[in-house]
């Protein structure tokens, strides 16, 4: 029988802010699908390596404060010192709400070091041990509905994601040739803490699940198979896109 296209076994995975939401249900997935975890974040990852130890695959913490690219050498070091890192899923970012009009320096700059220049400079030097080995890898970026459109009190946020759409693009038509996919996965509403602000103000909440097309906040667990998919040779010849996992919010 012929290996499946979505086999992740003998790889390893990067997965940035994987201790909790979004970053620990791909992780997850791609445990499932056969891949190591190598799981970085600021706080403990007792609960994502009890998920992945249920699917059986291999797990590593690497504790790092992504707000500066302080760490990034070392980050790419650890995850790299049992084997060669395959696959990056760049996931870590945080979210400042404030009204465009009073919205503060530092709370632009800690948005944009986190979500774009962390993620462009820990993926450069990933890519660098990926292309000097010449075995290639891919690269998912964890991007946004505000690559594709404005929101409201979030001015930093839209920046750094529709950036992230940017970067994803360029990445792909520098690296495609050489084997490096760079793709992104673009979440609705999803329920996680970065979500919980708007889950608990009854009248956004309420106007987010009527154009929701699906009719529900989407669950963690329903965007590990699209990363997955990026991860596996079944995205081969697919580079430079921002895939929507949304519910359909985008089709309204």
């Amino acid at each position: 029988m012929a290996a499946s296209p979505f086999d992740l076994r003998g790889k390893t995975a990067l997965v940035t802010g994987a201790n909790t939401g979004l970053g620990q249900a791909i992780a997850v997935a791609l445990a499932q699908a056969g891949a190591g975890i190598v799981a970085v974040g600021r706080s403990a990852m007792d609960e994502t390596q009890a998920l992945v130890g249920q699917a059986g695959a291999p797990f590593r913490a690497v504790l790092a404060d992504l707000s500066s690219i302080e760490p990034v050498e070392r980050v790419v070091a650890e995850a790299s010192e049992p084997g060669r890192v395959d696959i990056l899923v760049n996931n870590a970012g945080i979210i400042r709400r404030a009204d465009a009009i009073d919205f503060t320096e530092a709370d632009w700059d800690a948005v944009m070091d986190v979500n774009l220049k962390t993620t462009f400079f820990l993926t450069q030097a990933l890519a660098r041990r990926m292309l000097a080995d010449g075995r290639g890898g891919k690269v998912i970026n964890i991007a946004s509905l505000l690559s594709f459109q404005g929101g409201i009190r979030i001015p930093s946020y839209t920046a750094s994601k529709s950036g992230l759409a940017g970067l994803t693009r360029l990445l792909a038509c520098e690296w495609a040739a050489k084997g490096i996919n760079v793709n992104a996965i673009a979440p609705g509403y999803f329920v996680t803490n970065n979500t919980e602000a708007l889950r608990s103000d009854e009248a956004r909440n309420a106007a987010i699940l009527s154009r929701i097309p699906a009719g529900h906040w989407g669950e963690p667990s329903e965007i590990g198979g699209a990363a997955v998919f990026l991860a596996s040779p079944a995205s081969d010849y697919v580079h430079g896109i921002v895939l929507p996992v949304d519910g359909g919010w985008l089709a309204r």
